[in-house]
């Protein structure tokens, strides 16, 4: 009898574990939903709510259903801007991504000086965005920045680097990838780390070079590190605004003003908001296609350890 009573009170117990353990669970979740509800989905869904409206501040609100979003299509400078942050971004991803691989493989070799290196690879990486854009407006100023005292003391004559559509957009790329390369790196520098040197060991056992073991082996390891690095890289591309807002103010005419530095002038100087959540639901949408293809595509090409 008592035997079947404490056999009949287990499956209770154990159901109240089992309840207590979830209770907590989601006691120790809760801050962390709140906040990322409070400050991401509530704004997400905002936004899109009033991409649907036409409401600047201080007027009333008129639902116009896709009429923003006709109108952005319509919009030369919306074009020209996504253009613009197209080509950006196909100029900095990939550059950033190499130099940081070769940085991370040369300074993860014992050489002489290599603490040395990796901090002066790191250090404009904490660098505020607003000091690094000051150093670069030092560096392309007309007659007086210090690549036209280079070119001037090389017989050439002076250039305005900021204000040609030409050069204005390369000038930005190259600020972008000096300050991005060396974050990039730290991620390369420690998934080399945790590859077993055993893995070499045996390569060299087998005759492989130094080339061959890099492309068959640490490539195809280093994958889920790069899938990481390139999808932070491409919203990094996407969100550039503070350099813009020092350097150039997206001119000239345009040349360098990027998605979201337009969502920023629409918002702020022109004061219409209603387009701005428009161009907003925009950006995030492509950010989220383009994040979703790159993990659907490279994910199959990943090889775990």
């Amino acid at each position: 009898m008592v035997s079947a009573v404490m056999s009949a009170a287990e499956p209770k117990a154990a159901r109240r574990r089992d309840w207590l353990t979830n209770v907590n669970a989601w006691l120790l979740l809760l801050p962390a939903i709140v906040l990322l509800a409070a400050f991401t989905h509530y704004p997400i869904l905002s936004t899109l709510y009033h991409s649907f409206f036409s409401l600047s501040r201080g007027g009333e609100a008129d639902f116009v259903g896709l009429e923003n979003y006709t109108y952005m299509l319509e919009d030369d400078v919306f074009w020209q801007v996504l253009r613009n942050n197209i080509v950006f971004a196909l100029a900095t991803v990939p550059t950033s991504i190499a130099l940081a691989l070769l940085m991370a493989v040369w300074v993860d070799k014992k050489i002489a000086g290599r603490s040395f290196l990796r901090l002066a690879f790191f250090t404009p990486t904490v660098l505020p965005m607003i000091a690094v854009a000051n150093i670069w407006l030092f560096f392309y100023t007309p007659d007086y920045g210090l690549l036209d005292q280079f070119l001037k003391g090389l017989g050439f004559s002076g250039h305005n680097w900021l204000g040609d559509p030409s050069t204005v957009m390369s000038c930005l790329a190259v600020m972008v990838v000096w300050k991005e390369a060396g974050f990039f790196m730290i991620f390369y520098l420690a998934a080399l780390q945790t590859i077993p040197p055993e893995l070499k060991e045996a390569a060299e056992v087998e005759g492989a070079g130094r080339w061959y073991f890099f492309r068959r082996v640490t490539l195809p390891l280093l994958m889920p590190t790069t899938l990481f690095i390139s999808i932070n890289a491409l919203i990094n591309s996407f969100k550039l605004v503070d350099q813009l807002v020092i350097m150039t103010k997206g001119g000239p005419n345009n040349a360098s003003s990027l998605l979201l530095y337009y969502i920023y002038e629409v918002a702020f100087t022109f004061q219409d908001t209603a387009f701005a959540a428009t161009l907003t639901v925009t950006l995030i949408t492509i950010l989220a296609g383009v994040a979703l293809t790159k993990f659907v595509y490279l994910d199959r090409r990943i090889h775990y350890q």
